[in-house]
């Protein structure tokens, strides 16, 4: 019976499973759009609404801890922090579009595109220049100065056990 089992499964071994939820999750927090079947999408939608609401709520420390939990890469786990905080962060829900694309050709399998929605405009981090260090040169003798290494000609000996 299906009785309150509300969750979405997929239908692989319980590790093979969970590691291509990890995976979709990472690819779409890296690369803010993914395209995979209906199943899986509706499986990773919460969980990268849930990653994106911790990021919003705690303090960042305690943040990147649960995210790393979920996250297979360090760079998704930045961006989450860096960007998506900041880009949602007057919107409480509701921060992924499954949009229909139709039937994968060899098993006729629903595809969707599965897009994180735009927010606010995230100002880039300015780089600021730091003025190059004036150098005195130096004269030539010192440059070019050498030291003398003691070379040692003794053959070597075995070592008695």
């Amino acid at each position: 019976m299906r009785h309150r089992d509300a969750r979405q499964r997929l239908t692989q071994k319980p590790a093979h499973a969970r590691m291509l939820k990890r995976n979709l999750v990472t690819s779409l927090l890296l690369y803010e759009s993914v395209r995979t079947t209906r199943s899986r999408a509706k499986a990773v939608q919460p969980v990268v609404d849930r990653l994106i609401t911790i990021a919003k709520n705690k303090p960042s420390y305690l943040a990147i801890r649960a995210i790393n939990r979920v996250v297979t890469d360090k760079n998704a786990s930045r961006k989450v922090i860096e960007v998506f905080k900041i880009r949602y962060e007057d919107r409480a829900s509701g921060l992924t579009r499954m949009k229909p694309v139709g039937m994968r050709q060899g098993d006729g399998a629903m595809l969707v595109d599965l897009t994180l929605l735009e927010g606010k405009d995230v100002p880039e981090k300015t780089v600021v220049e730091k003025p190059k260090k004036v150098t005195k040169s130096k004269p030539a003798s010192a440059s070019k100065t050498t030291k003398a290494v003691k070379v040692s000609t003794s053959p070597k000996t075995p070592k008695k056990k």
